[in-house]
């Protein structure tokens, strides 16, 4: 048996709910209906993103709510051009995020930033010239 290369579902661990969810709206990425008072389900391309209580989260993983500094974990949205970096960047700050690092030149060929949500929640904000993008803003990856 092999599994389907395939991710559903992604669900942030967060300290308010309202908040969060407010900040995601700003981005202009709608809450869902499926949504209740525990949690926001948005629908994104092919994925989608939830934010659920932090405790609860915890709770339902069976694992201890120990929150660490660096989760080991970041999420990326892939822009076209450098200059998509930027202007994604500027406008998620004007949402709310906070600049973890400032858009630069990396050292593998690309151009990218840091912001993270409300919870610290990293998001790479990124160009990368190998990874093209088909028409509709899916990551093309060679075989």
């Amino acid at each position: 048996m092999s599994l389907e290369r395939r991710l559903s579902i992604v669900t942030l661990a967060v300290s308010d709910l309202d908040v969060s969810t407010e900040f995601y709206r700003r981005l202009g990425w709608s809450r869902s209906a499926a949504s209740n008072s525990s949690i926001t389900f948005i629908r994104l391309k092919g994925t989608v993103l939830a934010l659920y209580g932090r405790e609860a989260l915890a709770e339902d993983a069976g694992v201890d709510d120990a929150k660490p500094g660096f989760s080991g974990v970041t999420l990326a949205y892939n822009v076209s051009s450098e200059i998509g970096v930027d202007a994604v960047v500027k406008f998620a700050v004007s949402c709310g995020a906070r600049l973890a690092k400032a858009a630069e030149k990396v050292a593998w060929g690309g151009y990218s930033a840091y912001v993270a949500d409300p919870d610290g929640h990293l998001w790479e904000i990124a160009y990368n010239p190998f990874f093209p993008q088909d028409e509709q803003g899916h990551l093309v990856l060679p075989e």
